[in-house]
C-alpha cells in the first residue's frame, strides 16, 4: 500500500476528434475516480478504432462479451500502474484499485458498499445505455475514421445503416426518448437515487457533501450526455428532478480536469 504512486500511473482513454479530450462514459469514471484519488497519472490516448489492437498488445484480458455474438469485447479504459505492475481494465474495478492500493488518498469506495455500488453501476449503465441513441448524431469521432467507428455501431445496434440509427431519434421519437430518460431517472430502480440527492441539505452528493464513486458513476453518464447532447436538452436534462443532475455535473467539475487536452 502506498501513499502515492512512484511513476505515474498510465491511464488509456479513447480519444475524441480534435481537440482531444475524454468523452466516452466508462473512461470519464475511470478520468473522475484518478483525479478525486489525486494520483499522479498520464493519459495515453488511443483512437477508437485501436480499442481492441492496444488492449491485446498490453495483454489485458477483456472484462465482458460482446451481447450480440458473444465474442470478446474489448473496451477501454486500462490503466497500467508502473509503481505495482498491475493492469486494471475495468472502471470499476480501476476504482477499487485505487482504493486498495492507495488508501492514504480520499476513498471512492466507503467500506461495506462495494457490492451495492457495483449492483448500481451495472444499473445505472443499463438505464443510460438503453438512451444512447439521443447522443448518436453528435458524437465526437474522428472524422478520419468515423466511416469505421460507425460501422462498428451498426454492428452492435444490429442494423445496416448508420442513418437508420439516427433515424431512431429524430422528430417525435426523440420526444419519446427524452420522457423515458426523466421518468427512468426518477422510478425503480433509480427513485431510491433521485430520492437520495433531493433529500441531501448539505451538499449535492449521495453521501452529502462528500462525492464518492457513486456520484461519479451518475456524472460520468452525465458528462458524456452533456458532451453529445444538443444544448437545449442537456439544460432540459439538468433541470429534471429539482435539478439534481445539472447540480451533480456541476459538482464534480473540479474532477474534470483533463491532461494533455482540455477541460470537459
Amino acid at each position: 500500500m502506498m501513499a502515492s504512486p512512484s511513476k505515474p500511473i498510465l491511464f488509456y482513454d479513447i480519444a475524441s476528434a480534435p481537440p482531444v479530450t475524454t468523452y466516452a462514459v466508462n473512461p470519464w469514471k475511470t478520468r473522475l475516480a484518478l483525479n478525486f484519488k489525486g494520483v499522479h497519472y498520464e493519459t495515453s490516448w488511443t483512437e477508437l478504432t485501436q480499442v481492441t489492437a492496444v488492449r491485446k498488445s498490453l495483454g489485458v484480458r477483456p472484462c465482458r462479451k460482446h451481447w450480440i455474438d458473444n465474442s470478446d469485447f474489448y473496451t477501454l479504459p486500462i490503466i497500467i500502474d508502473p509503481s505495482t505492475g498491475a493492469a486494471v481494465g475495468d472502471s470499476f474495478d480501476i476504482a477499487d484499485y485505487l482504493d486498495k492500493t492507495y488508501p492514504d488518498q480520499p476513498t471512492l469506495i466507503p467500506p461495506g458498499t462495494k457490492a451495492l455500488l457495483k449492483a448500481f453501476n451495472g444499473q445505472v449503465d443499463q438505464l443510460f445505455t438503453s438512451h444512447t441513441v439521443l447522443c448518436a448524431r453528435n458524437m465526437p469521432f474522428n472524422p478520419e475514421t468515423a466511416h469505421i467507428t460507425r460501422k462498428e455501431f451498426c454492428r452492435r445496434a444490429g442494423v445496416n445503416r448508420w442513418e437508420d440509427i439516427l433515424q431512431i431519434a429524430e422528430g417525435e421519437n426523440r420526444k419519446k426518448l427524452l420522457a423515458s430518460l426523466e421518468k427512468a431517472l426518477g422510478e425503480e430502480p433509480l427513485d431510491g437515487l433521485s430520492k437520495a440527492f433531493l433529500n441531501k441539505d448539505d451538499g449535492p452528493f449521495l453521501n452529502g457533501k462528500d462525492p464518492m464513486y457513486g456520484d461519479m458513476i451518475i456524472g460520468a453518464w452525465l458528462q458524456m450526455y452533456k458532451i453529445c447532447l444538443p444544448k437545449e436538452e442537456w439544460e432540459m436534462l439538468s433541470s429534471w428532478h429539482g435539478g439534481i443532475w445539472g447540480r451533480l455535473s456541476d459538482a464534480l467539475e473540479d474532477y474534470k480536469k483533463v491532461d494533455g487536452g482540455r477541460d470537459g
